[in-house]
């Protein structure tokens, strides 16, 4: 238990940033093939051949998908995928992360970036959907407030994008353990809230 969790908090080696449109297309579709079976399993909830891989990255790179990249050594190692909406449904969130890169808090930091892309897009809600046995992405789309539920082989849930940074750290708050580690993605609202307290000060 002690080594697990020794693993889950270290210091992650690599960074992350949004691709440009150029860069999809190769970097995307050669994480997605690197991954393992089971991994791969998981992401498309099903075994699939590489050519789908390769006609999956190439929609991606066409259709406006935004791709946040987890990075180590100019390889992406980790992916957030943010689907544009179709017709009437809402955009579509995916996500995939190499066995290397795993248990370092890699999922969370995509997650946090992809909600802040989303919500610069204008976005109010986000779905996901995962297949029954992929547990590590259930358990981090409901970290981040996802209402999922399981039909037809797979879980689909949406997340509320119209809560507030200020109603979410209330919630950390609750969570002391999770806080320090996302005090860092508000640092901008709360100093914005604290300088408009001084002007008011200074003004009475």
């Amino acid at each position: 238990m002690a080594l697990d969790e020794t693993i889950r908090t270290k210091p992650v080696s690599g960074y992350v940033r949004t691709l440009i449109q150029q860069e999809e297309l190769p970097l995307l579709r050669d994480h997605l093939l690197r991954l393992d079976p089971e991994s791969r399993h998981d992401r498309f909830n099903g075994f699939l051949d590489d050519s789908f891989i390769e006609r999956y990255a190439a929609r991606c790179a066409d259709d406006g998908t935004v791709i946040v990249a987890y990075i180590v050594d100019g390889v992406v190692r980790g992916a957030a995928e943010l689907h544009p909406p179709e017709g009437d449904s809402l955009p579509e969130v995916a996500f995939s992360v190499e066995a290397s890169a795993r248990r370092q808090g890699v999922g969370s930091v995509l997650f946090r970036r992809l909600i802040a892309e989303a919500r610069w897009k204008g976005f109010e809600s986000l779905r996901i959907t995962t297949g029954a046995d992929n547990h590590a992405m259930r358990a981090l789309a409901k970290k981040f407030g996802a209402h999922l539920v399981f039909r037809h082989g797979e879980s689909t849930g949406t997340i509320d994008l119209t809560k507030t940074p200020e109603a979410e750290l209330a919630e950390l708050a609750a969570a002391p353990f999770r806080a320090g580690r996302a005090m860092l993605s508000f640092n901008s609202t709360w100093w914005k809230l604290f300088s408009s307290m001084v002007g008011s000060n200074r003004a009475a």
